[in-house]
């Protein structure tokens, strides 16, 4: 019987994630494409046009797209001003450790994720280089595209998980008999 109620409020937990944060995840899902096109290259530039170099120093300008997601971000229920105590609780210090971090996370873990997201996000607000490092490192796309696959796994029913799992048991058992040809009287 208690296994049962456990089961029964993990489930409710899950749905409950999913329904609070669905719609802010699907806002910045959005941007995906162009993240995924962006990995591994720079998103800013140095202004330093006008003389600027002259009396001031230079100051980052950042491409538009990239200024459109982290103010959608930023409007979201995805920030987290704590996000030093999960960096803590998970011992994450590097760039590669938030990236396991993100690839172990499950929906139990959207804290983490939540986390990871806002370091970036907040940072990028006094740190001028933490929005193009997140794009260029991949941290954006990963912990973005994580918490969609999570939130679209969870939020099918059970039955219809299990069948999708057996269609695909299914063709992998197909693929490796011969096709049988149709026989007709």
């Amino acid at each position: 019987m208690e296994k049962i109620q456990s089961e029964n409020e993990e489930i409710a937990y899950r749905q409950q994630v999913v329904n609070e944060y669905r719609a802010d995840v699907e806002k910045l899902a959005r941007y995906l494409p162009w993240l995924e096109s962006k990995k591994g290259s720079s998103v800013q530039q140095s202004y330093s046009g006008s003389g600027v170099e002259k009396n001031s120093i230079a100051f980052p300008v950042y491409d538009s797209t990239l200024l459109a997601f982290v103010k959608e971000a930023q409007r979201t229920k995805l920030m987290d001003r704590n996000y030093r105590y999960v960096y803590s609780r998970c011992r994450i210090r590097i760039v590669e450790d938030e990236l396991m971090a993100v690839k172990r996370s499950t929906i139990k873990e959207m804290d983490v994720l939540k986390a990871i997201l806002s370091r970036y996000v907040m940072e990028g607000m006094t740190k001028g280089k933490r929005w193009s490092e997140a794009v260029e490192n991949g941290v954006f796309l990963a912990a973005i595209s994580k918490m969609k696959e999570n939130l679209d796994f969870w939020d099918h029913p059970l039955q219809t998980r299990v069948v999708k799992v057996s269609e695909e048991e299914k063709k992998e058992k197909d693929k490796g008999k011969p096709a049988q040809k149709d026989t007709f009287f």
